[in-house]
């Protein structure tokens, strides 16, 4: 969904860890950031608070994925 503007609003964390997986492989899929600013300024926003909604170690490797895939995509 697109009710990302209150980061302080977590849905379960099945749905956590499916969003959150679903950014990371637009990511993976994409040769250069796959989004408008607005969105990814959004994304690097919201995704690391998302983490916190999940175990703290799975959290620490989404979070670790994440910033892999950005700085792929930002050096592309």
């Amino acid at each position: 969904g697109e009710d990302f503007e209150t980061p302080t609003w977590y849905p379960d964390p099945d749905e956590i860890r499916a969003e959150l997986n679903k950014i990371l492989g637009e990511m993976r899929a994409a040769t250069s950031i796959p989004w408008d600013e607005h969105r990814a300024s959004l994304y690097c926003t919201i995704f690391p608070q998302m983490t916190n909604a999940l175990p703290p170690e799975e959290g620490a490797q989404l979070r670790f994925a994440f910033m892999e895939e950005l700085r792929r995509l930002q050096a592309a």
